[in-house]
């Protein structure tokens, strides 16, 4: 199985931009940091431009900046601007309706899935990139206030 990073990706951008204080960055210096090419970055980044986040500053001191202050910008917004489905989810292939397993494993996985995703969608609502900046730049952990 293949674990999805753009939302890691995601949040090291906007670190990046948060830490630049309004100066633009470029994506070449963006996937510098992130060690990926900049091609990659720049998807990354009209995602994020799609919902608000950024903002590209064209001409010879172009780039990209954050549109909100980095304490104003939760991680759940970063989710949802470049997540594809949920956090979990069933086979891709309907299971086999005569089993009484089959029959009945999307319903009964249906609540817990959907209990996590939940969990999970609170725990990022109460983080911003600006915590996120703050234990980058002190080596800690981004606590929930």
């Amino acid at each position: 199985m293949s674990t999805n990073t753009q939302f890691a990706l995601a949040i090291h951008v906007l670190t990046l931009l948060a830490q630049a204080e309004g100066v633009p960055l470029t994506s070449d210096y963006m996937a510098g940091s992130v060690n990926t090419n900049p091609v990659f970055i720049r998807r990354i980044l009209g995602q994020l431009q799609r919902a608000g986040l950024v903002r590209s500053q064209p001409g010879a001191r172009g780039g990209w900046r954050l549109r909100h202050a980095p304490d104003a910008i939760r991680l759940l917004a970063v989710y949802r601007a470049v997540a594809r489905g949920g956090l979990l989810a069933l086979h891709h292939r309907p299971p086999n309706p005569r089993c009484p397993v089959g029959r009945n494993i999307e319903q009964a996985l249906g609540a817990s899935f959907g209990a996590a995703q939940r969990a999970f969608e609170q725990a990022l609502d109460q983080q911003t990139v600006a915590q996120v900046l703050d234990a980058a730049l002190t080596g800690g952990c981004a606590e929930a206030s």
